[in-house]
């Protein structure tokens, strides 16, 4: 009887669109399976990167937790798709604190007294949901003046990524001794490769503890600013399309227009700029 009801209202509606029934289903079978699939990818990318060392097993428990009917295999192809299997964890180092191969260093972030731009860098990755695929951003900010320095989007999660935003900002100015750079304790950012260009420019390392995202807070709160003020605004059509916008928003939005309430209303480049001017000479009672 259902059936039967459903076919009076399909059949109405292909009378008033002037389609086929055929037509129409054709349209649903191409596109309504792939609408699905994406809710799924989108539901597994929040997992996988808020809990970087779950397999895909643990992973498909959790869907399961929250009401998918979902087997394991079909997260597993998912996963290895989207590239999000090497986020799990290698091998354990008794050393140290960390799920993968490679050394962590300890947090120097947090002994900072923030006084000048490049003083302490952050750095942080995340997803953004295409219409039929997940690509990933890659950023680097001045902690001081929040201003996005180097950035880079790709279609995987490989230490390549990293590395490519790292070296815009490494490229946009003259790094003074002491530099620090933070970031959490992802294989991208303990990569021997990663590593090594830090130290080659003389950059001090720092990580965050493990699950501890509130240690990079700034980096967190750009990449939330970021997803609601142009991400989640649009509807990219491919990773063309979504590095144009995103390059356009950091360069003349973000950067440039963007007033940050933590810079006392002013943008970041507008910011650097105030810091480096000259402050008038003071007397000795302190009268300018």
């Amino acid at each position: 009887m259902m059936q039967r009801e459903g076919h009076v209202e399909i059949a109405s509606a292909c009378e008033l669109a002037g389609v086929s029934r055929a037509g129409l289903y054709r349209e649903y079978c191409d596109h309504a399976p792939r609408e699905a699939e994406m809710e799924l990818r989108d539901a597994i990318q929040r997992i996988a990167t808020e809990n970087r060392f779950y397999g895909y097993r643990r992973v498909a428990a959790e869907l399961r937790q929250q009401g998918w009917v979902v087997n394991h295999k079909a997260v597993l192809r998912v996963m290895r798709e989207d590239n999000l299997l090497c986020l799990r964890k290698r091998r354990y180092v008794i050393t140290t604190d960390s799920r993968h191969p490679f050394g962590v260093y300890p947090n120097l972030s947090k002994e900072l007294r923030l006084e000048r731009v490049n003083q302490l860098w952050v750095a942080d990755i995340t997803y953004i949901r295409l219409r039929e695929q997940f690509v990933y951003l890659a950023v680097v900010l001045d902690a001081f003046s929040r201003r996005a320095l180097g950035w880079a989007l790709r279609e995987t999660l490989e230490a390549e990524l990293a590395i490519a935003a790292l070296e815009r900002a490494l490229a946009d100015r003259p790094l003074p001794l002491g530099l620090v750079h933070h970031s959490d304790q992802g294989v991208q950012y303990a990569s021997k490769e990663y590593i090594e260009k830090l130290l080659a420019h003389g950059v001090l390392i720092s990580m965050s503890r493990k699950a501890s995202p509130w240690e990079n807070a700034k980096a967190e709160s750009f990449m939330k600013t970021l997803k609601t003020e142009e991400v989640l605004l649009h509807d990219y059509r491919d990773i063309g399309d979504a590095r144009a916008a995103i390059n356009r928003f950091l360069e003349e939005v973000y950067n440039r227009k963007r007033l940050h309430s933590g810079l006392g209303y002013v943008s970041p480049i507008t910011f650097e700029a105030q810091a480096a001017a000259p402050r008038p000479a003071t007397t000795e009672d302190g009268s300018a």
